[in-house]
């Protein structure tokens, strides 16, 4: 047995101890009783990315109850968001916040760094572009720690084919590792999942999914201003670069993928899909040179002929639809009444949303109807209890689908799970190598634009 796995296994019996402290003396009312400095049941979390996600990750990491909990080291590549997120977090927090400057990271290679400060059985939080997820989960292993990561964990096939393996390593070490799907921890989806599997709407024949809005976040880019880092740039505007993100599709539509594919209890084995841009360019407006369509639509199949349509658009001046549904034979039923698990599901006789057909609608305690406070709560939960707790395989699957739908999209062309699964095409290979000095992995083209998807043209890679 390496060093490594003993302090693991040591440092997991004593919270799993304190862990048991902890609710008994919740069920008595009383508090947890302190314990002897060399038996610090601290856990400790570092956070790797700095940015709004991130922020608001250790936001609710602090405000779990079940045993004491702090912020210890964080890393970015950029020192304004760090710094920005310490603040925010230090103001919010007080003394759960104890982040000395040298303990504060910024480059590439301040992953390493920020796990370095912790032990075994503690908690890495990583929020950066989905692109270094799986470097980052290969270190976190390595170092035995507790794992939450930010959705999507991929966004390619090969880069899933690593995700799924480093998957069963974390589970051959017990380590818990969350992923930020919160729907999964919506008390709300949760019991609409259990009554659609029990047969209430009878068997689903059709799900639907719409996310419609407006351009948000980094959906759309500029090109780049002078001076500025063509690595950085595209680090900082992830959501419009394909080898960073998966693009809008991946970052927006995952949390509907994920939990359509919950409701069906499976995944989808194929996609068809169409898509396309639009007011890129006018002569009185700017230039928009990011990877992303403006408009999506996939219909995903199930291996029994099942459906699921998944409709996305980022436009201005449109209707805006942000929702998702599954319809049975024998009832309808509401996912997320709005945005991506909102309050209440319900489940309906019939194909009419009516009142009058009503048959269940969720009522959620309020101290549970945060899903992104619930989804920390259930995972330190399990390192305090030491229950098996390990998303990252369904985190990559979701992940994998996602890209499925997106790559046939932007391919024209009908693509399958294990087609994507087994495609050769690694958006960013060396992406395990970047310093703050190597050229980006995506680089314009003589005509001083990105490459973006040619459905038809391009037929076996997406640019």
């Amino acid at each position: 047995m390496s060093e490594t796995t003993k302090s693991v296994k040591s440092r997991r019996e004593f919270l799993k101890n304190t862990g048991r402290i902890a609710a008994a003396s919740a069920l008595a009312g009383c508090a947890v009783p302190h314990v002897h400095a060399a038996e610090d049941n601290t856990i400790k979390l570092a956070l790797v990315g700095c940015g709004g996600r991130g922020t608001g990750a250790v936001a609710n990491a602090l405000s779990t109850k079940s045993g004491p909990i702090k912020l210890v080291a964080m890393a970015d590549v950029f020192e304004h968001r760090l710094k920005a997120s310490y603040k925010n977090l230090n103001k919010q927090f007080g003394d759960k916040v104890d982040v000395p400057e040298d303990r504060k990271f910024i480059g590439f290679d301040g992953y390493q760094k920020a796990m370095d400060c912790l032990k075994p059985g503690d908690i890495v939080i990583f929020t950066t572009p989905p692109a270094f997820r799986w470097v980052h989960f290969t270190y976190a292993i390595q170092k035995g720690l507790n794992v939450f990561m930010e959705k999507p964990l991929t966004a390619d096939g090969p880069t899933s084919c690593r995700m799924l393996k480093l998957a069963e390593e974390a589970t051959a070490k017990n380590l818990k590792v969350g992923v930020g799907l919160m729907s999964r921890h919506s008390r709300a989806l949760q019991e609409l999942a259990q009554r659609i599997q029990d047969g209430e709407i009878g068997d689903l024949i059709l799900l639907r999914g719409y996310r419609m809005h407006g351009p948000i976040v980094f959906f759309s880019s500029l090109p780049k201003p002078p001076g500025t880092s063509e690595l950085l740039y595209q680090v900082r505007r992830f959501h419009s670069f394909l080898w960073a993100s998966g693009g809008g599709f991946s970052d927006f539509y995952i949390h509907i993928i994920d939990h359509c594919g919950w409701m069906k209890n499976a995944w989808p084995v194929k996609a068809q899909a169409l898509g396309g841009r639009h007011y890129r360019q006018s002569p009185e407006g700017p230039t928009y040179i990011d990877q992303n369509f403006d408009v999506y639509s996939v219909e995903y199949t199930f291996a029994d002929g099942a459906k699921f349509i998944m409709d996305g658009r980022c436009m201005m001046g449109c209707d805006r639809i942000y929702s998702s549904y599954a319809q049975g034979s024998k009832g309808t039923a509401i996912i997320s009444k709005s945005g991506d698990c909102g309050l209440p599901s319900s489940t309906y006789k019939g194909q009419t949303l009516e009142r009058s057909n009503l048959i269940w609608e969720s009522k959620v305690n309020p101290d549970e109807q945060n899903p992104y406070q619930n989804e920390w709560n259930d995972l330190v939960d399990a390192i305090r209890r030491d229950k098996p707790f390990n998303e990252a395989k369904r985190g990559a699957e979701a992940s994998l689908v996602t890209s499925m739908g997106r790559m046939a999209a932007h391919t024209g062309r009908i693509v399958t799970f294990d087609e994507i699964l087994n495609c050769e095409h690694e958006f960013a290979p060396d992406v395990d190598k970047l310093t703050m000095d190597s050229p980006a992995p995506l680089q314009l083209g003589p005509d001083g634009r990105y490459p973006v998807p040619q459905p038809g043209i391009n037929k076996q890679r997406e640019y």
